[in-house]
């Protein structure tokens, strides 16, 4: 039935797919690919390989088997557009959430092309959020333009890590903004005038924002813990979200 969460923003994880590669800045100190190799370490099941590409079918039915309604982040340890995940099995899971229609599920890529692509010839059901992942202007800024193509009830940012002002950007179409800081020993800093800039257009377009996290570098530039650096932004939590399409 999935993994309860720690992301904020989501209550349960699930991965029909584990695994992935690094395209792109934001992949560099990758949570997953951690998890993936302690997993790996530790014998737990489905992931006997580690971190690399592994569809997992005998986890598709997992939502069918619950009925109270649940917000569910799709393959927090992987992505369901990676080059490798056939679109007939892309098909499969899409299938499962049409036919979950209590649950809503949260899809997130930084291959929003090949999202595009696969979503040209289905219907995206209405519980389908989908997001792409925005950590620069040259990598994650493009792919808004792709995601804002793409019919969905409900397009979303993830904002996270943050590694540089991204300068305007285009929020037409975009229902929910995440914003967080890079978390772990090698975290590079996250600056609050850039959050700053990415509130006030979320607030200028009416789009959610969610603040997720400082990570390891506090609001002040100073290197702590991430729990020390807390969720407060401008003194307070922010955690607005898109109606749920339940």
């Amino acid at each position: 039935m999935g993994t309860n969460s720690k992301i904020e923003w989501t209550e349960q994880t699930w991965n029909p797919t584990v695994g992935c590669t690094k395209i792109s800045p934001g992949c560099k100190n990758c949570y997953a690919e951690t998890m993936a190799k302690r997993l790996q370490a530790m014998g737990m099941r489905g992931y006997e390989n580690g971190f690399r590409l592994t569809l997992m079918p005998e986890r598709l039915a997992e939502p069918l088997e619950r009925r109270k309604p649940t917000v569910y982040f799709v393959n927090s340890m992987s992505d369901l557009f990676h080059e490798k995940v056939p679109f007939d099995y892309i098909r499969q899971v899409f299938d499962v959430m049409s036919q979950a229609p209590q649950h809503t599920f949260q899809v997130l890529t930084k291959r929003a092309e090949r999202m595009a692509e696969f979503c040209r010839n289905v219907v995206v059901p209405p519980n389908v959020w989908l997001g792409v992942s925005v950590e620069n202007r040259k990598h994650g800024v493009p792919r808004i333009d792709v995601l804002r193509e793409i019919e969905a009830s409900v397009r979303f940012l993830s904002i996270e890590p943050l590694l540089e002002d991204l300068g305007e950007i285009d929020l037409t179409g975009i229902q929910w903004a995440i914003v967080g800081g890079e978390s772990g020993p090698k975290a590079r800093p996250m600056k609050r005038e850039w959050v700053d800039s990415i509130k006030q257009q979320c607030d200028q377009a009416d789009v959610a924002f969610f603040f997720k996290q400082w990570g390891t570098w506090g609001a002040d530039g100073q290197k702590r813990s991430k729990k020390a650096n807390g969720r407060r932004y401008r003194g307070r939590v922010w955690d607005a979200m898109p109606a749920l399409s339940l």
